[in-house]
C-alpha cells in the first residue's frame, strides 16, 4: 500500500505545482499520517460504543464496532515483563495501551538456548520436556534475557518435539545471533490479573492486613516505587516501569502485560535512482508497509497532501483517483 499512496500524493502535489517530495520527508509525513488515523480508531471505538448503549448503532456488516475492534486487535500484544531487580519490571517500549498486566504463578521450568538458527524453535540440550509430561501444548514459554532483541516476547507450545526441542507459535528468540537466552515456561492455569493502584495509595493496601495485595489479589504501580527506576535512561519514557505487590511476586516469566502496541513507522525504501528518480524497492530489509486496513488508503492520502499543504478530503482522493485511471485509459486507447 505504500507505494500506491506516495504515487498517489505525488501525482496530487504535480497537479497542484507542489515541488518535489523526498523519500525522507514522505516517510515522516506517512508516521504522522499512521498515527493520527490509528488514534482516531480509538475515539472511533469510544463514540460507537456510545451510540451503541443508546441502541442506534447497525448490527450484521453494519457493526462498526466489531470493524473498529478488528482493527485495534491486530496490534494486541501479549508480552513478558522483564525483571530490573526485586519487584520492578519494564513495560515494553512500544506500548500504546496496557490491556491488562498478568500474573502467571504456575512457572513449571526455565533454561537457558544452546542452539539458535531455526524460527519458532526453543533448543536447550539441558532440558527434559519430555520428562513427567510436564511441559505441553499450549504453555507459554517467555524470552526472559533483559539484553536480547527478543526480551519479554512470549509464544504458546505447539509441540514437544524432543526431550530438549519444543515448537513454539512464534519466534522469540534470535536465529540469527547467538545462544544463550534465558527462558521459562509457565502454565496457563491460574492466571491472576493484577489491579492497578494509585501512587497514594498503595502504601495504605500495604500496611492494612485486610487489603494488602497478595499472590492471590496483586496489584501493580504504574512508573515504579522510586523516581530512581522511573528516570533510568534504559527505560526510555517515563511511566515505562512498574512495581509489582506483593514485592515476593520475582519469578522470571510470571508476570506478563496484554497491550495495545503502537503501529511500526512505514517506510518507503529504494534500491538506485532511474534517471534521478528513486526506484521503489520493497526487499530492502528496512522497508515497512502500512499497518492499517486497506480501506484507510484515502484518509492516509489526504492525511499527507494536507501536511505538506494540499487541503484534500478522502472522497476528492477518490475521485482523483479515478480521474487518473480515466486518462490513463484515453492514453491507452
Amino acid at each position: 500500500m505504500i507505494n500506491s499512496v506516495r504515487n498517489t500524493v505525488l501525482a496530487i502535489a504535480n497537479k497542484n505545482n507542489y515541488g518535489y517530495i523526498a523519500p525522507q520527508d514522505f516517510n515522516l509525513y506517512a508516521q504522522q499520517a499512521q498515527m493520527d488515523l490509528f488514534e482516531d480508531y480509538f475515539y472511533q471505538y469510544n463514540s460507537w460504543i456510545v451510540k451503541q448503549n443508546q441502541r442506534v448503532s447497525g448490527t450484521g456488516y453494519a457493526d462498526i464496532v466489531k470493524s473498529l475492534i478488528e482493527v485495534i486487535d491486530s496490534f494486541s500484544v501479549t508480552k513478558g515483563l522483564i525483571q530490573q531487580g526485586n519487584n520492578f519490571y519494564f513495560l515494553p517500549n512500544d506500548y500504546y495501551f496496557i490491556s491488562k498486566i498478568n500474573y502467571y504463578p504456575n512457572v513449571i521450568d526455565n533454561g537457558v538456548t544452546t542452539a539458535v538458527g531455526v524460527a519458532n524453535q526453543l533448543t536447550d540440550v539441558a532440558a527434559f520436556f519430555q520428562n513427567s509430561n510436564i511441559v505441553k501444548p499450549g504453555q507459554i514459554v517467555t524470552n526472559t534475557t533483559s539484553t536480547s532483541i527478543y526480551a519479554g516476547f512470549s509464544a504458546y507450545v505447539i509441540s514437544v518435539d524432543s526431550q530438549s526441542q519444543l515448537t513454539l507459535s512464534s519466534t522469540i528468540f534470535d536465529i540469527g545471533g547467538v545462544a544463550g537466552d534465558s527462558y521459562a515456561i509457565a502454565t496457563t492455569a491460574g492466571i491472576v490479573e493484577a489491579e492497578r493502584v494509585n501512587q497514594n495509595k498503595i502504601f495504605y493496601l500495604n500496611n492494612s492486613p485486610l487489603t494488602s495485595p497478595s499472590t492471590g489479589y496483586p496489584a501493580y504501580v504504574l512508573g515504579g516505587a522510586t523516581s530512581s527506576i522511573i528516570g533510568k535512561a534504559t527505560t526510555g519514557k517515563l511511566g515505562n516501569s512498574i512495581s509489582v505487590y506483593p514485592d515476593t511476586i520475582i519469578t522470571p516469566g510470571s508476570m506478563l502485560a496484554e497491550y495495545v502496541r503502537y503501529p511500526l513507522p512505514p517506510n518507503w525504501t529504494y534500491a538506485t535512482l532511474v534517471n534521478g528518480t528513486p526506484l521503489f524497492n520493497s526487499a530492502a530489509a528496512d522497508y515497512q508497509d502500512f499497518e492499517l486496513p486497506l480501506s484507510d488508503e484515502p484518509g492516509i492520502v489526504a492525511k499527507i497532501c494536507q501536511y505538506i499543504g494540499i487541503e484534500i478530503r478522502e472522497s476528492e482522493v477518490y475521485q482523483f483517483g479515478q480521474q487518473e485511471i480515466a486518462e490513463d485509459n484515453q492514453t491507452q486507447a
